[in-house]
């Protein structure tokens, strides 16, 4: 028999990788402004100016700084 729970986590999608640029730093949590003017507090370490990567409010490392292009549809 198979395990329902796993059935179920494999039909929801997986979290996006967000890009996003550190406001303020704590104790092992940032807050990060999203292009789209959102907030999100995520643990990891990093310092305030640099552009990193997020994905379950978790910092995944430092991204690029490159311009960004927001096109709405």
């Amino acid at each position: 028999m198979h395990n329902l729970y796993q059935q179920f986590r494999q039909l929801l999608p997986d979290a996006p990788l967000q890009a996003g640029t550190v406001l303020e730093v704590g104790t092992g949590v940032a807050l990060v402004v999203l292009p789209g003017g959102g907030l999100i507090r995520a643990r990891g370490n990093a310092t305030v100016g640099q552009t990193v990567f997020v994905r379950d409010e978790v910092i995944e490392g430092i991204a690029p700084s490159l311009p960004l292009e927001i096109i709405e549809i």
